[in-house]
């Protein structure tokens, strides 16, 4: 039975002796010998004690192997060793550097159950030479084996940030991350790993180089498919699960629902209005939801909050009958009208229509705005198609049921005329009641083709009502009818066989008209030119002569005159100026209004 010397004798302290004996400790795999060891193989060879072999038979114990791996409690941490209770009659000691950690930080105390190897199968000093740092790594070793042949995830600590990835410990052996298997994305930052322990998968591993590569995205990856799995094979319509708000667009959120994402739509958050999902959810945001919808083939799944409460449109008819008064809140204005929330999750329409009772075209803006509270009255209410339509006109009484009652055929009217056609001119007595001046009842004398030749948007003009029709909401005015009609007073003031005096204003094949005032004509027809004459020679147009008038008729407004019967007819007395006086009349008839500021 080979001998080992006395540590103490050889005089190379604790552990001299497996020192100067290279070959006796069995080679830890995976590991380079110690340096001291390194330094001393080189060294010659020390003298042979001679009693070295009697005093190592002496001192060894028996039950105990050089190489053995045992389980030890720390009974006491003294100094720079550590005291370690190995079953045995004498204790173990074992330096106390080797229980710092990756980060240089030491971590024993009394109690701790460790892995220990055999170093010396003697005492020295009383104490059994034990290594922990041999025994855990190769334990260590034997567990990382284990865990990559079954691919089974391991932990570690980020010891620091290296060329292309990180650097982890996993329990003594050193392993290298690749920055592309840190995470499921590429993460172009490493810096903030340092000191984290992540939970890893081996994807390669050799024992004789010492090298180890680890990836934390597969072991990702796999749970996520697992979870994704599980989920499937759960949800189905109608449930209602768990999630976390995962993203954001404009037009939904995405929901992860533990392995698979859920689509839940900007309209299914709320029965209220919604414009943007970041309104009522944000992200890492847990939430509730019911599954709407659910592809299985395709893995889509649609999902709903406001479907986990009750449809405020259930009995909304019965809550907001046709004609009630309700008031709610401006939520959003269109050019066709305006949105208002009268319950949570209801909303009506006030189309612009129902906004005045003016036929003006307004629009909404001008009259609501968003935000504004408002009272408003329930004109129709559809629950099958979610629609409810409010007028804010409705209010107040329709000015056409008391138009009769305020005003009275032949009454004069001030104005604003709002609109010209070709037939006519619009003009707004009051708020809502709009009448119409015929062209034809603009001007007694002056033949209007266009309004726009007497008026213009936005004057302020008198009329005569002529004809009131509420029913039909029609009112018809007259500007002519305050002045009187040039026509009649000329039959009033003339008879037949007159002598009077008119310009020459055209000619026709039959004859001449010839103006004898403002706006009132009569015809000279050619026989009545000249005595005898088949062919007479008429008056160029602008010529002044006096006429006999030959016929007078007021219903057709027709006069007739003769030029040759005025030559031999006597001097006829001299008359006032006809047109002094109907040109001043027929102009206050056809300007008879007033213009207010800024027209």
């Amino acid at each position: 039975m080979a001998t080992e010397p006395d540590e103490r004798l050889s005089g190379g302290g604790p552990g001299a002796a497996a020192r100067t004996r290279p070959g006796t400790l069995r080679p830890v795999p995976g590991l380079p010998p110690p340096a001291s060891e390194l330094s001393l193989e080189a060294a010659p060879a020390p003298t042979p004690d001679p009693y070295s072999s009697q005093l190592e038979d002496f001192t060894r114990l028996p039950g105990l192997r050089q190489g053995e791996i045992r389980d030890g409690r720390v009974v006491k941490v003294s100094g720079a060793d550590v005291i370690v209770d190995i079953g045995y009659k004498s204790e173990g000691l074992i330096g106390l550097e080797q229980f710092r950690d990756a980060l240089g930080q030491i971590r024993v105390q009394a109690g701790d159950v460790i892995d220990v190897m055999v170093e010396t199968t003697f005492a020295q000093d009383g104490y059994i030479r034990l290594s922990h740092e041999r025994a855990h790594r190769l334990r260590q070793w034997d567990r990382l084996e284990k865990a990559f042949f079954e691919k089974t995830p391991v932990t570690g600590l980020v010891v620091e940030r290296v060329k292309g990835g990180l650097d982890v410990d996993l329990g003594g052996v050193r392993a290298f991350l690749p920055g592309s298997q840190a995470d499921l994305r590429p993460k172009h930052n490493l810096d903030g790993w340092k000191g984290k322990e992540v939970s890893v998968r081996i994807i390669k591993l050799n024992k004789k180089r010492s090298n180890v590569v680890v990836s934390r995205r597969a072991g990702l990856e796999e749970e996520i498919q697992h979870r994704r799995q599980s989920a499937l094979d759960s949800l189905e319509e109608g449930a209602v699960v768990p999630g976390t708000v995962k993203n954001l667009t404009d037009y939904g959120v995405f929901v992860d629902l533990g392995g698979i994402d859920g689509l839940l739509h900007v309209t299914d958050i709320s029965y209220g209005r919604v414009s943007h999902p970041s309104e009522a959810l944000h992200v890492g945001d847990p939430v509730t939801v019911k599954v709407l919808k659910f592809d299985r083939a395709r893995e889509r799944v649609s999902l709903g909050i406001k479907q986990l409460a009750p449809d405020p449109w259930a009995g909304i008819a019965e809550r907001r009958p046709a004609n009630s008064r309700v008031y709610g809140q401006v939520m959003n204005v269109t050019d066709y009208g305006a949105f208002v929330e009268i319950e949570p999750g209801v909303e009506g329409l006030i189309h612009v229509s129902d906004m005045t009772w003016s036929r003006r075209t307004r629009h909404p803006s001008k009259i609501v705005k968003r935000g504004d509270q408002v009272e408003v009255v329930v004109l129709d209410v559809n629950p099958r198609e979610r629609r409810i339509s409010l007028g804010l006109k409705q209010l107040e009484p329709n000015p056409w049921t008391t138009l009769a009652g305020r005003y009275s055929v032949g009454s004069v009217v001030e104005g604003r005329v709002r609109n010209l056609t070709e037939f006519g001119a619009f003009v707004e007595i009051e708020d809502g009641v709009d009448g119409l001046v015929h062209v034809s009842d603009i001007s007694h004398s002056t033949q209007i083709k266009h309004p726009s030749e007497a008026l213009r948007k936005g004057q302020r003009v008198q009329a005569a009502i002529l004809r009131i029709d509420a029913e039909n909401r029609r009112l018809s005015l007259g500007i002519k009818q305050l002045q009187p009609d040039a026509w009649e007073l000329f039959f009033q003031n003339h008879t037949v066989g007159q002598v009077v005096r008119g310009k020459v204003t055209r000619h026709a094949g039959f004859g001449v008209f010839v103006e004898l005032a403002e706006g009132i004509e009569g015809l000279c027809h050619s026989s009545e030119i000249a005595e005898g004459e088949k062919s007479p020679r008429l008056p160029p147009d602008g010529t002044v002569l006096d006429f006999k008038i030959l016929k007078l008729r007021p219903g057709e407004k027709k006069i007739g005159l003769s030029l040759r019967a005025a030559v031999e007819a006597p001097p006829a007395p001299p008359q006032p100026p006809e047109r002094a006086v109907a040109e001043p009349a027929v102009a206050e008839a056809v300007l008879s209004f007033t213009e207010s500021e800024g027209y």
